[in-house]
């Protein structure tokens, strides 16, 4: 892509309304623009990131034997009643009416919906394990919505739900997810904590936060070191062995985690002060087994092997891939800039023409630019007459991995410079090496 032909509105000032540097960053990077409070649209930057985290999500959810649909945005209220939670809910809700007076509702979650499509189709227990996700908008009236996609009103939700004939089958579509949770925030570029999170009125111990640590995290938590050298499975983790994904749960849960709500502050102080980490979190993802909440009172049941009709055991299973973005920004920036991991990052490569209209250097970028392409790199061409100093700063803002600097003089001499943005350095190669090194 050629920058003079790309939409990207970048912005010299910080803005005044963003509080922490995700928001800062993706509205000075031209990822974002606010349409409104907590409502905002995703510009071409940010979609390419948003798309590449979803990508990421699939991959790990299809893996683990989650299968993709996609619900509607609006829901019945008849449905929420059914359940029990249309009322109680609460104003974070947003009710609307059709102009036929039907009650209907911005939906902020799924579990509803699911169970009503579970319920029209599913009959026998020889149709479970069964998972089914989908990433789709979702809307919260936040009383305060701040920190850009961080706690927004309309935000992106990878949601799952799980569906088992009983608690045994439950647990281990439990921990296909949360072995699926660490791989997908591995390959974001992300140290995913899990944490055990309060389970409400259900009980039991099957409620885990994933926390990355970051220092402008919004709340604090506290945990071993023991996490920072646990291995994350790899791609060849058997999803239909039970023994084996109940191994790697009890591996990763068995180091103190904790958030603020869930300190035991007794467990804590037992520790070594060496095996102490106590710093700021940011939540990426949470996973939850609600047992036979809905399906009892939604009537979702199952025939049995003894021929007698049992309520589902059902799970659910969330990542924001929009606050996603945001909380890999704030776990990887510096003060320049985004730094974006290589798996999100919106392109590959950016390359700098220094001086468009000169011809070695036109014609050196031109044959960079076309051979990375057929390499199946995806290049940011920087083909505009501006400053050398702001096509700098550009580059360092938006944060793609790898910077292919060409200038009048190196161009002359076959050369170009070649800088990696997480540590700065530079090398210098000659032109004809640029693909090798870009792919390597």
């Amino acid at each position: 892509m050629r920058l003079s032909r790309y939409f990207l509105p970048i912005l010299k000032e910080n803005p005044k309304e963003a509080e922490i540097v995700s928001h800062r960053l993706m509205l000075r990077a031209g990822m974002i623009r606010q349409q409104a409070a907590g409502i905002y649209s995703f510009l071409p930057l940010g979609k390419r990131v948003l798309d590449k985290v979803c990508d990421i999500i699939r991959e790990e959810q299809d893996r683990s034997g989650a299968v993709e649909l996609l619900m509607p945005t609006i829901q019945s209220a008849d449905l929420w009643r059914e359940s029990g939670r249309y009322d109680a809910y609460g104003k974070e809700m947003l009710r609307i009416e059709d102009r036929h007076e039907r009650e209907l509702l911005f939906g902020p979650t799924n579990e509803e919906m699911v169970t009503d499509i579970f319920r029209s189709s599913v009959r026998s227990y020889k149709d479970l394990p069964l998972n089914l996700y989908h990433i789709q908008w979702k809307f919260r009236d936040e009383v305060r919505p701040r920190f850009g996609v961080m706690r927004s009103r309309e935000f992106l939700m990878k949601d799952a739900y799980s569906f088992d004939l009983d608690f045994d089958a439950a647990q281990t579509a439990y921990h296909r997810m949360f072995v699926a949770y660490l791989r997908t925030f591995t390959r974001c570029g992300l140290k995913a904590i899990p944490m055990r999170a309060d389970t409400g009125p259900i009980g039991g111990n099957l409620s885990h936060e994933f926390i990355i640590l970051a220092s402008t995290g919004e709340s604090e938590v506290f945990c071993h070191r023991d996490f920072l050298d646990l291995g994350v499975p790899g791609e060849d983790v058997d999803f239909s062995d039970a023994g084996s994904l109940a191994e790697i749960v009890r591996e990763w849960t068995m180091p103190y985690a904790a958030t603020d709500e869930m300190h035991d502050t007794a467990a804590w102080d037992a520790l070594p002060d060496a095996e102490r980490m106590a710093a700021r979190g940011i939540e990426v993802g949470h996973i939850f087994y609600f047992g036979t909440k809905y399906s009892e009172a939604m009537n979702a049941v199952v025939t049995g092997p003894d021929g007698k009709d049992t309520p589902v055991h059902m799970g659910s299973y969330g990542i924001g891939p929009s606050r996603l973005i945001a909380a890999i920004i704030e776990a990887s920036h510096d003060e320049a800039g985004i730094v974006w991991p290589k798996s999100v990052a919106p392109f590959d490569v950016g390359l700098i023409n220094m001086k468009p209209g000169d011809a070695d250097c036109d014609a050196a970028c031109e044959t960079i630019y076309g051979e990375l392409e057929k390499a199946g790199v995806e290049v940011l061409y920087d083909d505009q007459d501006t400053r050398a100093g702001a096509k700098f700063a550009t580059m360092d803002l938006i944060g793609l991995p790898l910077q292919v600097i060409v200038g009048p003089r190196g161009a002359k001499a076959g050369e170009a410079e070649v800088k990696d943005r997480a540590t700065g350095e530079r090398e210098t190669i000659p032109l004809a090496s640029v693909v090798a090194r870009v792919t390597a």
